[in-house]
């Protein structure tokens, strides 16, 4: 009864957890895409206008239109290629459940962040029970990985090993499996679909992980690139279960 409980509380748990991510993805979209379309017109607007008189400009309206431009590149608006990219939306429902994963996991890229005062009113109350959530999921999912743990080592202690070199085993086992699944594979991923070096997988993949989260490399940001549906989800389900693996070496 207790072992079904517990398997029904973490059910509940994990459902709830992901409801929370994709209903903070759906209100980001709500509050932001409309703001950020603005934004993006009033960038191209910005760019036909210095195309038509960039011969004529003053140094100060150099200046400005520099100014302007940076602003723009900053809110995650890059006034590049034809109109077509104004159809794009950095808060699609892909970026919006990516951008909820990061805010709970505490990464914040920075490379998107709400620019509306909704938004970022939202993402202020999302965070102060969204971080807390994450805790205690990681620390679910940590307590089941941990379990597997001990299966393992019953297994080996039945097989006549003493308890030290199982300790040693497990942790072993486990920190290899990791650094390969979360890691050295999603590093291969990453190179063919972001076009990065392996080493700059390795290193996106590190410092995302480890919740330091720099910006400097971030996926799915690339103009030039074609990504397919949910690229961006399957990133964020990574990472969540990534630093659950990080989560249980700690215990371990």
């Amino acid at each position: 009864e207790a072992m079904c409980s517990g398997k029904l509380q973490t059910g509940l748990l994990v459902a709830g957890y992901f409801v929370y991510l994709l209903v903070g993805a759906a209100v980001f979209q709500a509050l932001e895409r409309t703001a950020e379309k603005q934004e993006k017109m009033a960038a191209a607007q910005m760019k036909e206008a210095f195309l038509q008189t960039f011969t004529q400009l003053t140094v100060a309206e150099m200046e400005q239109f520099m100014k302007n431009l940076t602003e723009a590149i900053q809110n995650g608006v890059y006034p590049v290629g034809n109109e077509s990219q104004l159809e794009e939306s950095n808060w699609d429902f892909s970026n919006s459940f990516f951008f909820a994963g990061t805010v709970v996991s505490t990464i914040g890229y920075g490379t998107l962040h709400p620019k509306t005062a909704g938004g970022q009113i939202f993402c202020v109350f999302f965070a102060l029970f969204g971080i807390p959530l994450n805790i205690v999921f990681l620390h679910r999912v940590g307590k089941m990985l941990s379990l597997l743990c001990k299966k393992l080592g019953k297994f080996l202690y039945e097989k006549g090993m003493r308890k030290k070199k199982i300790k040693f085993l497990t942790l072993l086992f486990f920190l290899a499996t990791g650094i390969l699944v979360f890691l050295c594979l999603p590093s291969v991923f990453f190179q063919i679909t972001e076009g990065w070096s392996y080493s700059e997988g390795i290193y996106f993949a590190f410092i995302t992980l480890s919740t330091i989260g720099f910006g400097d490399y971030v996926i799915g940001r690339q103009s030039d690139r074609k990504y397919f549906s949910y690229y961006r989800v399957l990133v964020a389900i990574w990472i969540l279960f990534g630093l659950a693996w990080i989560a249980l070496l700690f215990n371990l």
